[in-house]
């Protein structure tokens, strides 16, 4: 019976939206639609954009003879919403209010839960949940301290593909991902390293826009004292600084791309600068994670390297040529956000797991 049941996946970002459909652990439906600038041009805020990216996710599964009626669990991106521990949650009154209102902050994947309760609703026998977002907080005490009681640490990071991916890892070595201490690393247009404790995040810098290595668009870890000043220059507002630290940082700064394969041909063709950058990008990465290392005493059963700039040999390498001491590094290239969600729906259809109440 499990076999049977359809599992919808929906990941909105900021450019595209991502649909799958999952039959047990196997896709029969995968598809990205492009959002192009001008046609998300009219919506002033990411909520008004929910009719229209709902219609573009229905026409889809329409033109491709997906049978709605079968499709039992509605699996959404889960968005900027309060602390949650990690897991899958039921998308409740209390859940679509704060994603609705932003309460938590603006993001596109905020439309996730929205999305899959309102085609949940509509059809016979579904439900809607989120499963691991980026607000997952694991955090030990000791980790939430920042060096000032106004700022505390915050825990956002790449949850749903570091926990898909040390899990597949913990499976893959025949142990269960509760008994390992892992080091995650996820290489994206945002990076985020988590120490992994016995199935717990216990610490991992703030990806979003706040600490950590500089990635492809984001600063990460900037000289506060300097900062501070910069701000009050009277050079720039308050948008264009928080552009320099999100979107507008990191290799766009530098180089003025966000692409970290167009860097690595770059320095590959002999750009020196291009170069140097990009293994200052590694270093820092590095630095990252023997950090996580320290959090963990140095206990370590795996280092995990994961997400786009993964594929980059070159990269990983440099990485791999300061940590390889601490412990093996298990490479797992992309990310695979779609069948992360799906696996959790399917957790839930077999009885592995039961669902959390956002409250």
């Amino acid at each position: 019976m499990h076999q049977e049941i359809r599992i919808l996946a929906i990941n909105p970002g900021s450019t595209s939206t991502k649909i799958a459909v999952y039959v047990g652990t196997s896709p029969v439906f995968i598809q990205t639609i492009q959002h192009s600038s001008q046609q998300l041009e009219p919506f002033k805020v990411i909520t008004e954009q929910f009719e229209f990216r709902k219609e573009l996710i229905l026409n889809e599964l329409k033109e491709a003879d997906i049978r709605l009626d079968m499709i039992g669990v509605v699996m959404g991106r889960g968005g900027l919403l309060k602390p949650v521990e990690s897991g899958v949650y039921a998308v409740n009154d209390k859940m679509l209010e704060e994603l609705r209102t932003c309460k938590y902050g603006e993001h596109a994947s905020n439309l996730g839960g929205l999305i899959a309760w309102d085609i949940a609703r509509s059809l016979p026998n579904a439900k809607a949940y989120i499963t691991n977002p980026v607000v997952v907080d694991e955090f030990g005490p000791l980790a939430r301290f920042s060096g000032h009681p106004l700022l505390p640490r915050r825990s956002i990071f790449h949850a749903l593909n570091q926990k898909a991916v040390a899990r597949e890892h913990a499976k893959s070595i025949m142990k269960k991902y509760d008994d390992l201490n892992l080091i995650v690393v996820h290489l994206g247009g945002g990076i985020t390293v988590g120490a992994h404790k016995k199935g717990r995040v216990v610490d991992v810098n703030q990806g979003l826009d706040g600490d950590g290595p500089f990635s492809p668009e984001r600063s990460g870890t900037l000289p506060v004292g300097d900062l501070v000043r910069l701000c009050y220059s009277g050079k720039y507002t308050k948008e264009e600084v928080l552009k320099m630290i999100k979107g507008e940082g990191g290799l766009v700064a530098y180089l003025g791309t966000n692409s970290a394969y167009e860097v690595e041909q770059r320095a590959a063709k002999g750009d020196e600068n291009a170069k140097m950058i990009y293994d200052a990008m590694a270093y820092q990465v590095a630095k990252e994670v023997g950090a996580m290392g320290a959090v963990l005493n140095f206990e370590i059963d795996g280092i995990l390297i994961t997400g786009g700039i993964a594929n980059d040999k070159y990269f990983v390498n440099q990485i791999i040529s300061y940590i390889h001491r601490m412990a093996p590094v298990h490479v797992y290239p992309g990310e695979d956000e779609m069948k992360a969600l799906a696996q959790n729906g399917l957790r839930i259809v077999t009885g592995e797991v039961q669902p959390k109440i956002y409250d």
